[in-house]
């Protein structure tokens, strides 16, 4: 019996086992069944049971690490984690500390920088030195003709005369010239002719050019006035800066040739000159010479200096006086060379000054005072300023020209007394001035090749002489042994 019961004690325990076997399995099967159609219907709570679980994983994380510094744990962790945070502390109170010392020195800078624009004192002391400096400033040709072409287009296109002075003004770099438009275009603003307004500055704008504007505001043809002294000024510009680069050539040429000279004369001619002294001979003349100078220059070279630069600068004084420039211009005038090409450039300048004047209905005794201003030369000067007194007596023009045959040739004065009596008198000296302003353009461009074979010959007799200086006593010693 007790076995039987054993048995079927047994036989339960393994059906009941069976059976709980299969259970699980029809549960698995349920569950992954009811968990395939939740997904079909439901996809947004699978990712709200995600989001749900990730959250119990952060919260056990989060449990996880405070139990970790719960006080179960040990003295010594406790110890070590706060002076990590102590240190931690400090330093950031450090950095704090810095960032606002740092920001406290930039604040105190740009106060500082903020006090010194703001300071009316320092204001005011640099722009004294600016307005100082300003007035030193030279204002070159080419911004004048950039006005006077400008201001002519301006003026043609409707444009007020106080707003084109301003635009000019904005436009020119300047300094010098943009102060000057800007205060005459304030003048003109209050109701001062142009010039008038531009005779305030007398020195940078010559009479010719204020007596000109002058006519052209009277007259109303103030456009083509500006046109014709644009042309006048052009003519001008170019005529100066055809001489100035004919003679840089001849004078760079002449400056080395002085350097070179000087090297010489102190650093070899010393050396070979010492072969000399201790010779009991007669040296001849230019040996002598070349000595002289060589031991002016070595030995007493400040005092040498000196009495050059007082050469220089008693030279430059009395140019400075109208006798000392009236005499250096008359020997100028007959220099074979120079003479005929200074004449040709005041001819030029005579005749188109005369010629803008005359077109824009400048009385004819006020244009030859004007134009003898213009000129540069004394003499011509003096001759324009006699003819304008004889002229305002009744005089004809030819007629008191004729008295100067130096300065005006005969072709001149009979084109000129062809002009008086046609009354074409302003078409007839702009042809003149055409005429000669090509002569010295031509001149200009062949002066280098005029003045390179002098400059040789000067040069040459300088070498060649300090040659035979040197030469000619060492071929003395030679035939004396």
């Amino acid at each position: 019996m007790p076995d039987n019961k054993e048995e079927s004690f047994q036989s339960e325990v393994l059906a009941t086992e069976q059976s709980n076997e299969i259970n699980d399995l029809t549960n698995k099967i349920e569950y992954e069944e009811g968990n395939d159609l939740v997904e079909e219907k439901k996809p947004a709570e699978n990712s709200d049971e995600a989001e749900a679980d990730e959250s119990r994983e952060d919260n056990s994380e989060t449990e996880n690490e405070e139990s970790k510094y719960s006080p179960a744990n040990d003295n010594t962790d406790e110890s070590v984690q706060a002076d990590d945070i102590t240190d931690e502390s400090e330093q950031d109170a450090d950095n704090m500390d810095e960032e606002k010392d740092n920001s406290d020195d930039e604040q105190k800078i740009e106060r500082k920088k903020t006090t010194d624009k703001n300071d009316p004192e320092t204001t005011s002391t640099l722009e004294k030195i600016n307005d100082y400096l300003v007035k030193f400033q030279r204002i070159p040709s080419a911004e004048k003709l950039f006005f006077v072409q400008h201001l002519g287009v301006m003026v043609k296109a409707g444009i007020s005369l106080s707003k084109s002075l301003q635009t000019l003004a904005e436009q020119t770099n300047n300094k010098r010239f943009k102060k000057i438009l800007i205060d005459v275009s304030k003048r003109v603003e209050e109701g001062h002719t142009l010039a008038e307004s531009l005779e305030v500055y007398h020195k940078i704008f010559t009479d010719l050019f204020i007596n000109m504007i002058s006519a052209g505001e009277v007259s109303g043809k103030l456009e083509e006035v500006l046109k014709q002294l644009y042309l006048q000024m052009k003519k001008d510009h170019e005529l100066v800066s055809k001489i100035r680069s004919a003679m840089i050539y001849p004078s760079v040429i002449l400056f080395a040739m002085g350097g070179i000279g000087t090297g010489m004369m102190i650093f070899i001619v010393p050396k070979i000159i010492d072969i000399f002294r201790g010779v009991n001979m007669e040296l001849p003349l230019m040996t002598k010479i070349l000595i002289a100078v060589s031991d002016a220059i070595t030995n007493h070279g400040l005092i040498f200096g000196g009495v050059l630069l007082a050469i220089v600068i008693a030279f430059y004084r009395a140019l400075k006086t109208y006798s000392g420039l009236y005499y250096w211009q008359w020997l100028i005038l007959k220099s074979p060379v120079i003479g005929p090409i200074i004449k040709k450039v005041n001819l030029a300048r005579f005749a188109r000054t005369m010629s803008s004047l005359l077109k824009t209905d400048i009385k004819i005794v006020e244009s030859f005072q004007i134009t003898a201003n213009t000129l540069g030369n004394l003499h011509y000067k003096k001759s324009l300023q006699i003819a304008a007194d004889k002229i305002k007596k009744g005089e004809q023009i030819h007629e008191v020209l004729v008295n100067y045959p130096n300065l005006y040739s005969h072709v001149i004065l009979q084109m000129i007394n062809v002009g008086e009596e046609t009354g074409e008198l302003d078409s007839i000296l702009d042809e003149l001035a055409g005429f000669y302003e090509d002569e010295v353009k031509t001149i200009m461009e062949t002066l280098p090749s005029i003045i390179e074979p002098l400059l040789i010959l000067v040069l040459g007799v300088a070498i060649g002489g300090m040659a035979v200086a040197i030469i000619q006593p060492m071929y003395a010693l030679t035939q004396a042994f």
